[in-house]
């Protein structure tokens, strides 16, 4: 998994490729989306009705990508994709 601002990336078929990696990111998306949503209803309990408004963002993309460790300040494993 990595991370863009506030975004979070993460890839199947590396480094082995996976014919079915669209649906096991469908899958995993599916799962993270439905468990954010029932802890938004858990928190609201505790935190108040504005809780409730939490949420994430779920989006694909297949296709190639290339991965390397860029160093600097930080260094960190980085992809990149079309």
């Amino acid at each position: 998994m990595s991370a863009l601002i506030t975004c979070r990336f993460t890839v199947c078929g590396l480094p082995e490729p996976n014919k079915d990696h669209a649906i096991v990111m469908a899958r995993f998306a599916r799962e993270c989306l439905e468990k954010m949503n029932h802890l938004a209803r858990k928190l609201e309990v505790t935190l108040g009705p504005d809780t409730a408004e939490l949420a994430i963002r779920a989006g694909l993309h297949s296709g190639p990508v290339t991965a390397g460790v860029l160093r600097g300040d930080r260094a960190r494993f980085q992809l990149f994709g079309d």
